[in-house]
């Protein structure tokens, strides 16, 4: 990739959203570090069943509900009618086997207090928190990446999702024709939020800069490599952990993605170009080249 390019199109990072617990509900930030693994503490930790399995709200939809908070030195689980769990944030455990959709890998373990909470509060036996092993590297399949090697950590296969907020627009409609109500981008849990696009351009977009970094003098550089395909996790509200088809039938109507067989998709999954180290801002503008296939 060039060290520069032409940007066809130009906006602005309009929300960041770190999700520090795969599954469990996101946080909305001002800022954050990107790193070759995607945001900083974004799927660092990961709830797993007794065989070492990862758990998603697609098996325990009471996952929603648990809100995380990263504070100087902590991650603070908080959930329904509990006091908080409290886990710093270099804490170390023994390595356990966990498995991640087809991958395999070391995870540290966090502990009986870690393990007995979720337990409590999701209702499932024999669950354990995890975090990612510094030691450890995930590597992201190359068939979409161009053969461009780049890693994450708990995250489904790739470092960053971008949608934009323009996206929301088209789906909110057809679910107000349905006499449901709107529903909000959480739902998709993306990383990154481009405002000042149309609905659905990160599905066209190839590459992706954010401003100059002035502190580092760089510039972040994203290339958007793969669709993202969609579970029915968008039909669950955040906020009650209640689950509802219409969002996976309004999107049935009209997000099926030949790219990958005709899947529903919303949202662009993305691997990191230039620029680990860099913190990302609300408000920063971004500028995209199209890659029409």
């Amino acid at each position: 990739m060039p060290d520069s390019f032409t940007p066809d199109v130009h906006g602005r990072i309009a929300a960041l959203m770190i999700y520090p617990v795969k599954s469990l509900a996101g946080i909305t930030v001002m800022e954050a570090r990107l790193l070759e693994t995607g945001l900083e503490w974004d799927r660092h930790w990961m709830v797993v069943d007794a065989e070492g399995l990862f758990l998603t709200q697609r098996e325990c939809p009471r996952m929603a509900l648990v809100q995380p908070r990263i504070t100087s030195g902590a991650l603070e689980l908080h959930g329904p009618e509990v006091e908080p769990l409290v886990v710093p944030l270099q804490a170390q455990g023994p390595l356990r086997r966990v498995q991640v959709w087809d991958d395999s890998l070391d995870a540290m373990d966090m502990g009986e207090d870690a393990a007995l909470w979720l337990q409590q509060v999701l209702g499932e036996p024999g669950v354990r928190l995890v975090r990612f092993a510094p030691q450890v590297q995930r590597p992201c399949s190359t068939r979409w990446t161009g053969g461009a090697p780049s890693h994450t950590q708990f995250a489904d296969g790739y470092p960053v999702l971008v949608t934009t907020d323009a996206s929301m627009d088209p789906l909110n409609a057809r679910l107000a024709a349905a006499g449901l109500a709107p529903v909000g981008i959480n739902r998709f849990r993306p990383n990154l939020v481009l405002g000042g696009l149309d609905a659905h351009d990160e599905d066209h977009l190839t590459v992706l800069e954010v401003e100059m970094d002035a502190e580092r003098q760089v510039r972040p550089r994203l290339a958007l490599v793969k669709p993202c395909a969609r579970c029915p996790i968008p039909n669950i509200d955040p906020v009650t952990a209640q689950s509802h088809p219409g969002v996976g039938d309004a999107l049935m109507a009209y997000r099926q993605d030949a790219r990958v067989n005709g899947a529903i998709t919303f949202g662009m999954n993305a691997i990191v170009q230039a620029g680990a180290g860099a913190v990302l801002r609300v408000g920063q503008s971004v500028a995209a080249s199209y890659g029409f296939e």
